[in-house]
């Protein structure tokens, strides 16, 4: 009699699982993007071109580092397969290998930071807006290496299901930048006001707080002592970084087709003037806020798949898949009536210009219909990471966001003249091929796995 009760106890102990890994990940991508949102907070309030200059100038950051944050979020899955494996004497060589590829990835973002804000021009950006753009990019850059090189702790530790630190670390580093941000954006005292390249000096320190904040805690904590992270050097060894792009790199490229989709749409509308591009700044990091959710229990479901992976436990991948699924929809509910409701009150913390707030308050409506299939599409990419499918997912994404979200968008926007809301209407429907396609794959994944008896050495392969 207790035999067919068995599955809703081990499902409910699931989803208390993936909630309980997801809420420190979900509260630190908060913590993240509330520092984007203090950013343009500052931004607006000090003018609306500073606020246009500090859109470009993120939309430069963001868009190229979108590919080594996602290359390297392969390190939570392996480090996750390696622990349910019980090989954890490996984990400790592997990190060390993704710090070396960490380093060399930062110092390329670091020459594309110096040197395209000098194409803005030819891009067709607004000539008021690139002093203050190209201002950012050049004083923010400083801080990329170590925000490369804190991702690469950040992914080793909630790969072993401990993600106390993300949140912590992600507090910590906003409650620096707020009083540091204004301080060099507006002058106070002997500080001049730098405007946008206050705020990217301000961004740029944060990011070496956490990174040295975060090493002093693995090299010292009980809890990682045992992996011997710093016990010795090693210099780089290609086999291992090379094996870290093979798994990762197709992430990276994926995580830049939908941020990219995005980030361009950003740089498109900027060249519609100062109001259309503040009022899409806006509603996009209200949109990112909302979007670390799911983001969070994508990356938990990630690491509960891959151990439930390296276990050989086939159904408790599926049963983590279903758990993130779940939550995710209750949770893009949630989103979807907040930005429905509220889309008004949210704008107003944001500017007092009223024709920036007017666009920005219509384009939350359209970032409420987006909710879901944004979701759908970043947790089926988190459970794929988990099974180390990522070479078909990064040619879904192009097709979904290049293939179809940003032509529309283009075409809608600019060539038809309905300005942000057609770009929006891209997004839209971008996000929704991508849900349907992604959701297809994964489901087509799991149906690969082996039963039982077959699965012995925790990986499957990464699909054709």
């Amino acid at each position: 009699m207790s035999s067919p009760a068995t599955p809703v106890p081990r499902f409910g102990h699931e989803l208390r699982a993936t909630a309980t890994l997801a809420l420190p990940l979900v509260l630190g991508h908060v913590s993240t993007g509330l520092i984007s949102f203090v950013d343009n907070v500052i931004a607006g309030h000090h003018g609306t071109r500073t606020l246009a200059a500090v859109t470009v100038g993120t939309a430069l950051l963001w868009l190229p580092m979108m590919v080594p944050i996602g290359t390297l979020i392969a390190l939570t899955a392996s480090i996750s397969q390696l622990d349910g494996a019980g090989r954890r004497d490996a984990i400790a060589p592997l990190f060390r290998q993704a710090l070396w590829l960490g380093l060399g990835l930062g110092l390329v973002m670091f020459a594309f930071l110096s040197a395209v804000p000098y194409a803005l021009g030819a891009f067709g950006i607004a000539a008021d807006i690139i002093p203050g753009a190209t201002a950012f990019a050049h004083a923010v850059r400083w801080g990329v290496p170590a925000l490369i090189l804190f991702f690469c702790m950040r992914y080793l530790s909630e790969g072993l299901h401990w993600t106390l630190p993300t949140m912590l670390l992600g507090f910590g580093g906003l409650a620096v930048l707020a009083p540091l941000g204004y301080a060099l954006t507006f002058g106070l005292g002997p500080l001049p006001e730098l405007g946008a390249a206050g705020l990217g000096a301000a961004s740029a320190t944060v990011m070496w707080l956490q990174a040295a904040c975060f090493a002093a805690y693995l090299a010292r904590s009980k809890r990682f002592a045992p992996l011997g992270l710093f016990a010795r050097f090693e210099a780089p060894r290609w086999g291992a970084i090379r094996e870290l792009l093979a798994t990762g790199l197709p992430i990276g490229v994926t995580v830049l087709m939908e941020g990219g989709l995005f980030i361009v749409t950003a740089l498109l509308i900027a060249r519609l003037g100062e109001v259309p591009a503040a009022a899409h700044q806006i509603a996009i990091n209200v949109s990112a806020l909302c979007f670390m959710v799911p983001m969070g229990l994508a990356e938990a479901t990630t690491v509960r798949v891959g151990r439930a992976l390296g276990a050989g436990d086939p159904h408790g991948v599926r049963r983590a898949a279903r758990a993130g699924y779940a939550i995710v929809l209750l949770t893009q509910t949630l989103s979807a009536l907040v930005l429905l409701l509220g889309h008004d009150a949210i704008v107003a913390v944001y500017t007092r210009d009223l024709a920036v707030a007017a666009l920005a308050s219509s384009l939350l409506l359209y970032a409420a219909t987006f909710q879901f299939p944004d979701g759908i599409q970043v947790m089926s990419a988190g459970a794929l990471r988990g099974l180390r499918d990522t070479r078909v997912p990064m040619f879904l994404a192009m097709a979904s966001y290049w293939g179809l979200g940003m032509p529309l968008g283009a075409g809608l926007g600019l060539g038809l003249g309905w300005g942000p809301q057609g770009m929006w209407t891209g997004l839209i429907l971008g996000l929704a091929a991508a849900a349907v396609l992604m959701g297809w794959r994964l489901a087509w994944s799991l149906r690969r796995l082996p039963p039982p008896a077959a699965t012995t050495s925790g990986t499957v392969t990464s699909g054709a």
